[in-house]
């Protein structure tokens, strides 16, 4: 049996074990992964531009279905 999350030591609110991502400086626990909300802040940003791109299919070559017209695009006429 394990020990439950009450049974773990508490972590400590020194340094981190790993390195910031960003720039390689010692992480600190309030920013963890990171050293600083500055690196914080450049990683969200890399996202955001899509500087960081997961592995994968590009999205809309799928086999799945395409999406209904657009907010601007009339409906298709049923009728026919």
């Amino acid at each position: 049996m394990t020990p439950g999350p009450e049974a773990r030591p508490a972590r400590a609110a020194g340094p981190c074990p790993r390195p910031c991502p960003v720039c390689g400086r010692p992480a600190e626990a309030r920013y963890r992964p990171f050293c600083s909300r500055r690196c914080a802040d450049i990683d969200l940003g890399r996202w955001l531009t899509g500087a960081y791109v997961l592995p994968g299919e590009p999205a809309g070559t799928g086999d799945a279905p395409a999406a209904g017209p657009g907010p601007d695009e009339p409906a298709p006429d049923r009728d026919r």
